[in-house]
C-alpha cells in the first residue's frame, strides 16, 4: 500500500470515528435538543484547540453481543484543549455509541485523561451521558469504574474537577459528579440517579420528582448550577473557569477589573432595614462589593440561610459567605452549614481567600432540624473555618449571637481580620431575651414599667455593641459601611503573603 493510500486510510478512519453511532443516532440526539460528545467539545473549549487523545481505542470484550458492534472511541471522547488560553483536560461521553455506556476502555481513556491532567497541573472538565455500567463487560468494567473513582479521589483538592451532567447518569456513575469539585445539570434533558424511580420503595417517583437538576439543585444539594440546555451550560462552565486556579499551587488569574477599589458604596449606609428583624437580600450587599457587581453564586436554591459563591475584588477571586435573612430571622441550617462547610473547604484547597458576612441570630430551632443532625453540620462549619489557612475576612453586619456567631468565621476561630459595621450586635443572645433572663426577679418584683428597656439599653452598651467587642479585641476595626470594599480590599492584600503552620498530622476526623 501506497503512502497516499495509507494517509487516505488515516483520513476515512477518523471520519469514521467521529461519526461515532452514526448520522442516524446523532439525528436522534438533535432531535431531543441536544448536542452530541463532539459538539459539546467544541462549544466547552476554545475554537480548534481541542486535541483528542485515543481516538482508535475500541472495546477489548468480544463476549456476548459486543463481538458484532462498532465501538468508535469506545464511547467517549477524551483529550486536551483550552478555555479563554488556559490548558484543561475534558471528557464527553458519546450516547450514539452503546448509549456512552462506560466499560473497560472506556473507563482506561478517562483515567488516562487524569494522569495527565494531575502531572500537567490543569483542571478536568467531565460532560457526562450514559446510561451507565456497559453490561456484558462485567468485572471488567467494574474495575473501571474503581479506577476511575481513585483517579477522583487522588485528584481532589489537586486539580478543580468539573462534571456536567447532560444527559442520563445512573447507577455507580453518579459518584462521579459527587466525586467532584462542581457539579453543572441541563434542567430539560439530564436525570442523575443511584436507582432508577421503578427500583424504589416509593412506586409514585418519577424521574423529574427525585432525578432531575430541579430536584438535586434543591433537595440534595448536589447540583451547584443548572441551565436551559447543553450550550448555555457550556458556556457556565467557561464562566466559571475564568475565576478558578488551575491546580492547588498556583493561585486563580488576577485580571484588570477597571472598578475602583476606593469606590464608596453610599447605598450601604442605609441598606439595612430600621428595625431589627427587618429583611434585606445579602446579595445585594456583595453586588456593592464585587467588582462590577459579578458574583458567580452557587446552590443558590440550596441551604437558603447561607449565601457562597465567588467575587472579584480589585481582580482577586474572593470565596464569599454570607447568612441570609428571612421572615424576620438569619437562622444557620443543617444544610445551609453542610454548603458552607464544603465551600470553605474547597476555597482552602485552591488558596482562594475567603470574606464572610455575618448576620446570625442563632440556629434554626425545629424538631426537623434536629432530627437532620445540626449539631453535626454546625461543627463541620466551624471545622472548616478553623482549619482552613487561607486569609480570611470577617465583616459583621448586623447581629452576630452565640455559637452560630463563632461558626461564621469568627475571630475566636482563626480569622485574620474582624470588621463591624456600627449597626452589628455581638453577644450571646439579643439583649433584651438576656435581660429577662438575668433579671426575671428584678423584673417580676418591679414596679416600674421601663426596667427592662432601661436594663436592655445597659446591656447593649456594655456586652452587645460592636465597641465592647471592639474593646476586648474581638473586633479590630468599627467601619462605615460605605467604606467597606476599599477596607477588605485592603486587608486582602496586606494578607496576600499569609503564610500558617498547623500541628502535624495525617487529615482530621470531622
Amino acid at each position: 500500500m501506497s503512502q497516499l493510500n495509507m494517509i487516505n486510510e488515516l483520513s476515512n478512519r477518523r471520519q469514521s470515528i467521529e461519526k461515532g453511532g452514526g448520522d442516524a443516532a446523532i439525528k436522534k440526539i438533535h432531535a431531543q435538543g441536544m448536542l452530541t460528545a463532539r459538539e459539546r467539545l467544541s462549544h466547552l473549549l476554545d475554537e480548534n484547540s481541542f486535541v483528542e487523545v485515543g481516538a482508535f481505542i475500541q472495546a477489548r470484550a468480544t463476549d456476548f453481543n459486543l463481538s458484532e458492534k462498532e465501538t468508535p472511541a469506545d464511547g467517549v471522547v477524551t483529550g486536551y484543549g483550552t478555555i479563554e488560553g488556559r490548558l484543561v483536560y475534558a471528557f464527553s461521553q458519546d450516547a450514539t455509541v452503546l448509549g456512552g455506556a462506560l466499560g473497560e476502555m472506556h473507563a482506561k481513556k478517562i483515567a488516562n485523561l487524569y494522569d495527565m491532567a494531575m502531572k500537567m497541573g490543569a483542571p478536568i472538565i467531565a460532560l457526562l451521558d450514559s446510561s451507565g455500567i456497559r453490561l456484558q463487560e462485567s468485572t471488567d468494567a467494574l474495575n473501571g469504574f474503581g479506577d476511575l473513582f481513585y483517579k477522583q479521589t487522588l485528584a481532589s483538592g489537586v486539580i478543580p474537577q468539573i462534571t456536567a451532567v447532560l444527559g442520563q447518569c445512573g447507577g455507580g456513575a453518579s459518584m462521579i459528579p459527587a466525586l467532584s469539585d462542581f457539579v453543572f445539570m441541563t434542567a430539560q434533558t439530564a436525570k442523575l440517579f443511584v436507582n432508577s424511580p421503578n427500583a424504589l420503595n416509593s412506586k409514585t417517583e418519577t424521574f423529574e420528582s427525585m432525578a432531575s437538576a430541579k430536584f438535586h439543585s434543591k433537595e440534595t444539594g448536589l447540583v451547584d448550577m443548572v441551565a436551559e440546555d447543553d450550550t448555555s451550560c457550556l458556556q457556565q462552565i467557561r464562566m466559571l473557569m475564568d475565576i478558578l486556579p488551575s491546580n492547588n499551587i498556583e493561585e486563580a488569574p488576577i485580571l484588570e477589573s477597571g472598578d475602583d477599589l476606593n469606590r464608596i458604596s453610599e447605598d450601604l449606609n442605609t441598606i439595612l432595614p430600621q428595625e431589627a428583624d427587618g429583611d434585606y437580600d445579602v446579595k445585594s450587599i456583595i453586588a456593592a462589593l464585587a467588582d462590577n457587581a459579578a458574583f458567580i453564586e452557587l446552590k443558590a436554591d440550596y441551604g437558603t440561610s447561607v449565601v457562597t459563591g465567588f467575587a472579584r475584588l480589585n481582580g482577586l477571586t474572593v470565596g464569599i459567605v454570607a447568612n441570609q435573612s428571612f421572615n424576620g430571622e438569619s437562622r444557620l441550617t443543617s444544610s445551609g452549614c453542610e454548603k458552607a462547610s464544603k465551600f470553605v473547604s474547597l476555597c482552602d484547597a485552591f488558596n482562594i481567600s475567603i470574606l464572610t458576612l455575618t448576620d446570625v441570630q442563632g440556629f434554626a430551632a425545629t424538631l426537623e432540624e434536629e432530627k437532620t443532625g445540626l449539631s453535626k453540620y454546625s461543627s463541620k462549619l466551624l471545622y472548616s473555618f478553623a482549619h482552613a489557612t487561607v486569609p480570611k475576612v470577617n465583616v459583621i453586619l448586623r447581629k452576630a449571637f452565640g455559637t452560630a456567631y463563632i461558626c461564621m468565621n469568627s475571630k475566636h476561630v482563626g480569622a485574620d481580620f474582624v470588621y463591624a459595621w456600627p449597626t452589628a450586635s455581638i453577644s450571646m443572645m439579643d439583649a433584651k431575651s438576656a435581660v429577662s433572663i438575668m433579671y426575671a426577679d428584678e423584673i417580676e418584683a418591679s414596679d416600674n414599667v421601663d426596667i427592662v428597656t432601661v436594663k436592655t439599653e445597659e446591656f447593649e452598651a456594655l456586652q452587645a455593641s460592636p465597641y465592647a467587642a471592639a474593646s476586648r479585641g474581638y473586633v479590630d476595626d468599627i467601619i462605615e459601611p460605605a467604606a467597606t470594599r476599599k477596607r477588605i480590599i485592603a486587608a486582602f492584600e496586606m494578607l496576600y503573603s499569609k503564610r500558617e503552620t498547623r500541628p502535624a498530622k495525617k487529615h482530621g476526623t470531622v
